[in-house]
C-alpha cells in the first residue's frame, strides 16, 4: 500500500512555519506556504538556539549553514545589576556539545530566517506572498483570502504569530495578545565601538550570555555576526500608551532606568545611538489547538507566545515544525490525519505551557527588589551547586534537560508505537488503518 500524500498549506513564513515547512516537506509532502507580506525577511536583531533547535537543524542538515552565521558563547553568566559581579555561570563551550550533542548559538534573527527559507524553497516549498486571511473554512478546509481566489489543502496549519487571524477564527471571537506589563529595548552596537572602552573589551573578546538581574528589570546581551555586533536586549516595566505596542525610544529615559546599575552596562549604553521599545505580550493557554474536523491545527506563537526571558520561542516553535514532519513520515492512510493532530498537540502542548510559564516565573527570579528574598536568591546561586529549582534555570540540573535534552524526533517514534499498539488516548483508532 502506497503512503498518503497530503498537500499542506501553511499560513506564516516566519519561522514557525517555515520549520514545518522543512518537515513536512521532508517528509515528501506538498506544501505551500501563504504569507501576509509582499517580500520574505525577518526584522529584529539576536536569536539564541538552544541544543533542542541545534539537534533539529543538524538532522536537517542545515546546522553547519546556521553555524557559519553564528556565535558560540562559553557560558551563561549571571551578574548583580549592583556591580557586574557573578552570582552564577553555567558553561556552554564545550559543555553544550559534550552533553547534548549539538552546540548552543547566537545568530542574527534575519541570517537564520533566510537559512530556513532557502532550505525550504530547496525541497520545493511553495511560497505564495501578499496574502492575507481573511477566514478559514475548517470543514473543506480552504482559506479566504483578500483578493485572492479561495486556498484550498488537505490540512491547514495556523503559524501566523501572536496576532493570529487563525487563532481568531479558531476561537470564534476576537483574541487580542495578552499585556505582560513588560517592555524591551532591542539593540545592537559595533564590537569596534566598544574596544575603545578597556571595562567593556572583555564582552567581546570572551563570547558570552552576559545578564544583569535588578529591580523590576534586567540586561541580556551577546555577540552577533561572528563576533562583530553586540546584542542587547533590555528589560524594563511597560510604559507604553495603550493603543501602542512599538515606539521610538527616548535614550535619556532609558539610561534614566539603569541609572544605579554597573557602570560597566552605564558605559555599554552610553554607545547606543537610537533605539525603539517593543511591548512584550504573549497568549494565555488554549483548549485547544485544533479544529475538530481533524484538518487544521495552530502551532508556534499562534498557540503558546511566551515572553522570551528562557531564549525558547522560537526554539518551540522550531520543535512544533519538528514533530509535525516526523509525524507526516509515519502517515499510513489518509484517515489518519485527525489522529496525527491529536497526537502532536498530545506531544506538545504540556511542554510548550511549562515553557511559556517557566518564562514568566523567570521574570520573578530576575526582577526581584532589594531585600531579603533577593539576599537569599544570590546566596543559593553563589555558595550552592545547582539543585532543581535553582534560580538559574540554565543550571538547574532538572530543568535544564528538559529544555536542552529534547528529541523531538524520539518523542513522536514513541508517541507512534502507541498509538499503533491502539493505547494512544482520545485518537479514533485509525490505527488499524496502517495494519
Amino acid at each position: 500500500m502506497s503512503t498518503p500524500k497530503f498537500h499542506v498549506a501553511i499560513v506564516g513564513a516566519g519561522l514557525g512555519g517555515l520549520a514545518a515547512a522543512i518537515g513536512i516537506a521532508r517528509a515528501g509532502h506538498k506544501v505551500t506556504i501563504l504569507e501576509q507580506a509582499p517580500a520574505l525577511g525577518e526584522i529584529g536583531a539576536g536569536i539564541q538556539i538552544p541544543p533542542n533547535s541545534s539537534r533539529i537543524l543538524k538532522r536537517w542538515n542545515i546546522l553547519d549553514k546556521i553555524e557559519a552565521v553564528s556565535v558560540r558563547p562559553a557560558d551563561f553568566i549571571l551578574r548583580s545589576y549592583r556591580d557586574g559581579s557573578v552570582l552564577s555561570k553555567q558553561n556552554m563551550v564545550p559543555f553544550a556539545e559534550e552533553r547534548y550533542g549539538v552546540p548552543y548559538l547566537h545568530i542574527h534573527r534575519a541570517d537564520y530566517h533566510k537559512i530556513l527559507v532557502a532550505e525550504a524553497q530547496r525541497l520545493g516549498v511553495g511560497m505564495e506572498l501578499g496574502c492575507t486571511v481573511t477566514e478559514v473554512d475548517f470543514q473543506k478546509p480552504s482559506l479566504h483570502l483578500k483578493d485572492k481566489p479561495e486556498f484550498h489543502a488537505d490540512v491547514i496549519l495556523g503559524a501566523d504569530g501572536l496576532k493570529s487571524i487563525c487563532r481568531e477564527a479558531l476561537v470564534g471571537h476576537p483574541d487580542p495578545p495578552h499585556l505582560t506589563g513588560d517592555l524591551a529595548y532591542r539593540i545592537i552596537v559595533k564590537a569596534e565601538d566598544m574596544r575603545k572602552h578597556p571595562d567593556l573589551v572583555d564582552l567581546v573578546e570572551k563570547p558570552a550570555i552576559n545578564y544583569w538581574m535588578g529591580p523590576d528589570g534586567h540586561a541580556v546581551c551577546y555577540l552577533l555576526k561572528g563576533g562583530g555586533l553586540y546584542n542587547i536586549v533590555l528589560i524594563c516595566p511597560d510604559n507604553l500608551p495603550e493603543m501602542l505596542n512599538t515606539a521610538k525610544a527616548d535614550l535619556q529615559e532609558m539610561r534614566d532606568f539603569f541609572e544605579k546599575w554597573d557602570p560597566k552596562l552605564k558605559t555599554l549604553l552610553g554607545l547606543v545611538q537610537e533605539t525603539s521599545k517593543w511591548r512584550l505580550q504573549n497568549s494565555r493557554e488554549m483548549d485547544s489547538w485544533r479544529h475538530p474536523s481533524g484538518k487544521f491545527t495552530l502551532l508556534g506563537d499562534a498557540c503558546h507566545a511566551t515572553l522570551p526571558y528562557l531564549a525558547q520561542g522560537a526554539a518551540q516553535a522550531v520543535e512544533d515544525g519538528a514533530v509535525l514532519g516526523a509525524l507526516f513520515t509515519k502517515i499510513t492512510n489518509k484517515s489518519q490525519l485527525s489522529d496525527l493532530l491529536l497526537i502532536f498537540e498530545t506531544l506538545r502542548k504540556p511542554r510548550t505551557t511549562r515553557v511559556v510559564k517557566g518564562s514568566t516565573q523567570l521574570r520573578d527570579i530576575f526582577h526581584m527588589h532589594d531585600g531579603d528574598r533577593q539576599r537569599e536568591r544570590d546566596r543559593q546561586m553563589t555558595q550552592h551547586e545547582p539543585f532543581e529549582g535553582f534560580p538559574n534555570r540554565w543550571a538547574d540540573p532538572v530543568f535544564q534537560k528538559f529544555l536542552f535534552g529534547y528529541d523531538a524526533y524520539k518523542e513522536v517514534d514513541a508517541a507512534w508505537e502507541t498509538y499503533q499498539r491502539g493505547t494512544f488516548p482520545g485518537t479514533l483508532g485509525k490505527f488499524r488503518a496502517s495494519l
